[in-house]
């Protein structure tokens, strides 16, 4: 495999640690299903921008890593959806008390124009190009995990799923809080690398270390896809 994007964050004694103990791969289990974690309008803005651009007029952003991230979740959407695997698309709400209570992310103050209302009023929408199909799962959240709150593992356990395969945002936040209750719930857990993204570079890399080190398999989209394929090809009678 090419160099982990984690790799160069870590310390010498890191990686002496790794060459003695590596982590082991969890491996699938034969019945995935794939969620979309906050897919929504505000952590992409209208078009691509580089970060610092982008959060003048966005401020819950990501920049150009959700764009770049785009095209590979379309991809394994697009894969499942031909595979029969089960889609959810999960996502935040707003007004929450106790978080998030001014919205998705504060940033820089914007002034109060129809533009910036429009903006706000748009915050939630999914994005267009991952939006769900009829059949396919939808559930709002109140909390970072995609799990605390909501009926989702009932769901999962109705379909017998036994593997997740986790693509979206932001990897050190709703991602990452998914993934830790997903391993709770006894799930396998998968998280396609180029199909999770965040706005800060560092904090994406060291929290796809740190679950590909405990909680997940944290693997290439080609991969994932290879996965998916073989199992759904188990399911073919010959």
């Amino acid at each position: 495999m090419a160099e982990r994007v984690w790799e160069r964050y870590l310390t010498e004694q890191d990686k002496a640690h790794l060459a003695l103990a590596p982590a082991p791969r969890k491996g699938g289990g034969s019945k995935p299903a794939l969620l979309l974690v906050d897919m929504y309008r505000w952590v992409f803005g209208d078009e691509p921008e580089p970060l610092i651009k982008a959060v003048k007029t966005w401020p819950g952003s990501c920049g150009l890593s959700g764009w770049e991230a785009l095209p590979h979740i379309q991809r394994l959407l697009t894969e499942a959806r031909a595979l029969g695997i089960p889609v959810v698309h999960i996502w935040g709400m707003e007004n929450v008390p106790g978080w998030r209570d001014t919205g998705p992310r504060d940033g820089p103050k914007l002034p109060d124009t129809e533009a910036s209302r429009d903006r706000k009023r748009r915050h939630y929408d999914l994005l267009p190009e991952v939006a769900p199909i009829e059949g396919e799962l939808q559930l709002r959240k109140k909390t970072p995990s995609v799990f605390l709150g909501t009926p989702l593992a009932a769901l999962l356990y109705g379909l017998r799923v036994d593997t997740v395969v986790v693509a979206g945002e932001t990897t050190s936040g709703c991602v990452r809080a998914s993934v830790v209750d997903a391993k709770s719930y006894r799930f396998k857990v998968i998280v396609p690398e180029e199909c999770v993204f965040d706005r800060h570079e560092a904090a994406h890399a060291i929290n796809l270390f740190d679950m590909d080190q405990k909680y997940a398999d944290v693997i290439p989209v080609d991969e994932t896809v290879e996965y998916l394929i073989s199992v759904a090809a188990e399911k073919v009678p010959a």
